[in-house]
């Protein structure tokens, strides 16, 4: 049986802290330190035990595909699988409000995390009973993500942007304007260490630190069904040994969130996020070290190829890796 035990030697494990405009002081530079992930006996044995307040049932599986259709079981609701997510960004929807998107029987909403944090912000939506409350839908699930994917678009661009130049266009759009991630020698949009990330506020141009434990600290505050630890979304045009730093951080990160998320787990299911680009051998290794660790739930994340083919073909390879119950199994590179 997997024991409780905790590593607070363990450098990678940063101390909880709220989330604030970071500090202006210069802080000496910290050598780069790429430790291996927690192992699974680090974390508590309940950990692994089945939640009774979020269940995902199997209704049908085809035998040929491999596709299936179930209902997840929240404190706020049921989500039949497949199903279609609402993305309400500043949580809020746009072009509609949110009873006339519950008549149409809307199920799953997703909210963003980095632009909660900007406006209103944790103590704003906190105060006001969580998201639930704030937008007055008391029976509907949430989900809210780390705040990550927006952060790490200051660095790269959007996906769409990094596909079709190659990379270049935030590099080439910004130099010499002295606000973003450029070679021109201004402060970049993004700072990433072993600690998180600091990124500029387009608010206002305040630096923000964003945590593993920062980013779970904040979606307890707003209290969505699903919250998702804190990861690196590198971009499709990568040098292969930045990509495997990239993941092996990712893991690292992954797995500090999820401590912090069962120090207090206030019946909320957390999903990790499998990584590892195109890279077949990086997405193994994702697959199994994620699936060793007690989360509730696996969600495929970093890029996922250039167009719908890379999709389709790393997805169809990808997705025999794991079973009915999350766990990873062996599979063929055929």
């Amino acid at each position: 049986s997997l024991s409780s035990s905790s590593d607070s030697s363990n450098p990678s494990e940063a101390s909880a802290s709220t989330i604030k405009p970071a500090s202006n002081s210069k802080r000496r530079q910290q050598p780069i330190i790429n430790l291996p992930p927690p192992t699974p006996n680090t974390f508590p044995s309940w950990a692994y035990e089945p939640r009774d307040f979020f269940e995902f049932e199997l209704l049908y599986e085809s035998k040929k595909s491999l596709a299936r259709v179930g209902r997840i079981h929240t404190p706020h609701g049921v989500i039949d699988t497949p199903g279609y997510v609402a993305v309400a960004t500043n949580a809020a929807l746009k072009g509609v409000d949110f009873r006339s998107a519950d008549k149409t029987s809307q199920q799953l909403i997703f909210c963003n995390t980095y632009h909660l944090l900007l406006q209103p912000g944790t103590e704003v939506v906190e105060g006001a009973g969580g998201l639930h409350a704030f937008i007055n839908r008391p029976n509907g699930p949430l989900i809210t993500d780390s705040g990550g994917f927006q952060v790490f678009s200051l660095a790269y661009g959007s996906v769409h942007e990094e596909l079709s130049t190659g990379g270049e266009l935030k590099r080439a759009s910004t130099k010499g304007k002295g606000d973003s991630n450029n070679q021109s020698g201004s402060q970049p949009a993004v700072k990433v260490t072993e600690e998180g990330v600091v990124f500029r506020s387009y608010r206002d141009g305040r630096k923000f630190p964003l945590t593993p434990e920062s980013t779970v600290q904040a979606q307890k505050s707003f209290g969505a069904d699903i919250i998702i630890p804190l990861d690196e979304l590198p971009p499709y045009h990568i040098d292969p040994q930045v990509l495997r730093n990239s993941v092996e951080r990712t893991h690292r990160w992954e797995a500090r969130s999820l401590k912090e998320h069962l120090n207090d787990v206030k019946e909320q299911a957390m999903y990790c996020v499998i990584h590892g680009g195109l890279d077949r051998d990086l997405r193994r290794k994702s697959v199994e070290y994620l699936t060793s660790l007690p989360f509730d739930g696996y969600a495929i994340g970093g890029s996922l190829g250039k167009d719908s083919g890379e999709l389709m073909e790393l997805l169809e390879w990808m997705m025999p890796l794991l079973n009915e119950d999350g766990r990873g199994v062996n599979n063929d590179d055929g």
